[in-house]
């Protein structure tokens, strides 16, 4: 079975039965992963590939809250799992991903058999919590220009980078009408290039 960097935390009888009742499943990019509202059924353990998780509002706007590539552990799923809600956001594959569900009943007892398991679920739980708050620290205090910026030139060494302003719009968590009217003007100061799907950083 692939690993995942958590399993090295259980004792061998633990990871005995983590192998006897898990399995690794492939899922193609486009994939759901789960909806909002819908009960977690376990812990998404990503081995491979990078599945987005992504919440859209009331107004229609969505805003990506992170990714997950191997070795990662999905945040909303241990909020879920420990506070018995449901989803409040979306996961998508975007590249195929080889992921391990860990059944409901077998993380309830990894967690309380296993130090190391609560400890590693614990701390990226932590991780990410601090990464979410940075996002609305971004959202809520920074301008949407200066945001446009950053992500741009981060990623300047990539130009041309294929992506519509819908999808750029939910990088950002705005509105497509703001990041077309933004583009337009880094455009019209010979800062980029726009073509449909794409920005040439110039």
């Amino acid at each position: 079975m692939s690993q995942h960097s958590i399993l090295h935390t259980l004792a061998p009888q633990l990871r005995q039965q983590f192998a006897e009742q898990t399995q690794v499943m492939t899922f193609p990019s486009g994939q759901v992963l789960f909806n909002p509202g819908e009960r977690c059924q376990g812990l998404p353990l990503v081995l491979s590939g990078v599945v987005k998780v992504q919440m859209t509002g009331a107004s229609g706007n969505s805003i990506v809250l992170y990714r997950m590539g191997a070795n990662d552990i999905c945040t909303l799923s241990i909020g879920c799992l420990m506070t018995g809600f449901g989803y409040r956001a979306e996961a998508n594959v975007e590249d195929e991903a080889e992921v391990i569900m860990v059944p409901r009943p077998l993380f309830d007892r990894l967690m309380d058999q296993s130090d190391g398991f609560r400890q590693g679920i614990m701390e990226s739980y932590g991780r990410r919590l601090d990464d979410l708050m940075l996002l609305v620290e971004e959202v809520a205090f920074r301008r949407m220009d200066e945001r446009l910026n950053e992500w741009l030139q981060a990623r300047a060494e990539r130009s041309p980078l294929l992506i519509t302003h819908q999808d750029l719009a939910i990088e950002l968590g705005t509105a497509r009408e703001v990041v077309s009217r933004l583009l337009k003007e880094l455009e019209r100061k010979n800062r980029v290039r726009l073509a449909r799907g794409r920005i040439d950083i110039l």
